[in-house]
């Protein structure tokens, strides 16, 4: 799971590598990050709090965020053997 720009980018550079056997989820307020990424899984929780413009390094938008996407996030890392953040 690769939370925020450099989380997404860390999936990406994984994915580039080859890595196999995994199932990428990106997870961003950032829209135009999300669209770029490779990821199996796309999760944009940008879309009420910064209408997918990013949160601006601002932790607090970021975490209002991901707490108004808990079901998303939840449903997407349900059946999961173990995850990496």
């Amino acid at each position: 799971v690769g939370i925020g720009g450099g989380g997404v980018n860390a999936v990406n550079r994984m994915i580039e590598a080859g890595l196999a056997g995994v199932e990428f989820i990106a997870i961003n307020t950032d829209l135009q990050s999300l669209l770029t990424s490779d990821a199996d899984v796309k999760l944009d929780i940008g879309r009420e709090e910064t209408r997918g413009l990013g949160a601006g390094a601002d932790p607090s938008v970021g975490q209002k965020s991901a707490e108004d996407h808990t079901e998303d996030i939840r449903d997407a890392l349900e059946g999961a053997d173990m995850v990496f953040v």
